[in-house]
């Protein structure tokens, strides 16, 4: 990252986020000539097979350059956490921020976090608002089809996403895109824009377009158990489950009494004949066959408990699937 040109910058920036899609935000803003005045990110938790406690990727950008950090378990001065909250209002008043810019921080922001600032909150958002607001829009995006999605710079309220508009540019969703890979390239167009925005606010006001009342639909945070695979459930609903949950939480079937992840699959509108649902049809380098409730999902990549993942050819040296065999985990 190169050096900030802090003394070219008007604006005093403050930041919250805690994942790696705000992490990239953070270190464009750094790298274009501000230097956060505050970071607010969430406290350390479990991450990992170890499960060993570890700083967010955000506080671990914020520790590298030097930055003030606090990190509050809660925002709400009458709440659980009101002790981490008043010391979070005294560092963002001392701070004395012209802005907040947020991305998915994962604490809901009252309203005196809304109104301190002087031109007040910006959110990064991985969706084409109102479409998607919530807490997994990249991953319902692709489970539920989109052709695009993209990224909307948001004037923050107290609502679920609900601000006007600064701006919005729409990235389109390729077929095979993955949660991840869609992640990465949404998480470079939102510290582009973001970058833009604060550039258009040392000069000018800021515009702010109402959301349409129209389109709006609700990104519910992924459950795990979402992630099992239904094979009654149409061959292309199920290919799409398959990569919005890559990687996280990873989509299921079931294998001689354990669960077996899906990484990779597709969907072909190929009868399945008789087979109920789960039953593999045939097994061959190029994937794994499965009857579905509307046509045949081929899977291509799997992995085992303690395993890695394996391209199907590799993964059925070791683990032989046969026709006749049921992936259908039970109720």
């Amino acid at each position: 990252m190169s050096q900030p040109l802090s003394a070219t910058r008007s604006l005093r920036v403050a930041y919250a986020g805690t994942p790696a899609f705000a992490a990239t935000a953070l270190e464009a803003i750094a790298a274009a000539g501000w230097t956060p005045v505050l970071v607010l990110t969430q406290p350390d938790r479990p991450a990992g097979r170890g499960l060993r406690v570890q700083p967010s990727p955000v506080k671990q950008l914020a520790l590298a350059q030097g930055w003030p950090l606090a990190q509050p378990r809660g925002l709400r001065l009458d709440g659980r956490f009101a002790e981490d909250a008043a010391a979070a209002q005294a560092a963002l008043q001392a701070a004395r921020a012209d802005v907040l810019v947020v991305a998915a921080y994962g604490l809901i922001l009252p309203r005196w976090v809304l109104q301190l600032p002087r031109l007040g909150c910006l959110n990064i958002h991985a969706s084409l608002l109102p479409r998607w607001r919530g807490a997994a829009p990249i991953q319902r995006a692709i489970e539920a089809g989109d052709r695009q999605t993209g990224i909307t710079i948001m004037q923050m309220d107290e609502g679920l996403d609900t601000g006007p508009i600064v701006c919005a540019e729409a990235l389109p969703i390729e077929p095979h895109d993955t949660a991840g890979a869609l992640h990465d390239r949404l998480a470079a167009l939102g510290a582009r824009l973001i970058v833009q925005v604060l550039q258009q606010a040392e000069v000018a006001a800021l515009p702010a377009t109402p959301q349409p009342r129209d389109g709006v639909t609700y990104a519910a945070k992924v459950d795990k158990a979402e992630a099992r695979l239904d094979f009654t459930q149409p061959a292309q609903v199920l290919a799409r489950r398959v990569r919005a949950f890559d990687p996280v939480p990873g989509a299921w079937a079931w294998l001689d009494g354990a669960p077996l992840k899906v990484w990779a699959a597709h969907a072909e509108p190929a009868a399945a004949g008789t087979a109920a649902p789960g039953t593999v049809l045939a097994v061959d380098d190029a994937g794994v066959r499965v009857a579905t409730g509307e046509g045949v999902l081929v899977v291509t990549e799997l992995q085992r408990a303690g395993g890695r993942r394996l391209p199907v050819a590799t993964f059925v040296r070791g683990t032989p699937l046969h026709p006749g065999q049921s992936l259908q985990a039970p109720a």
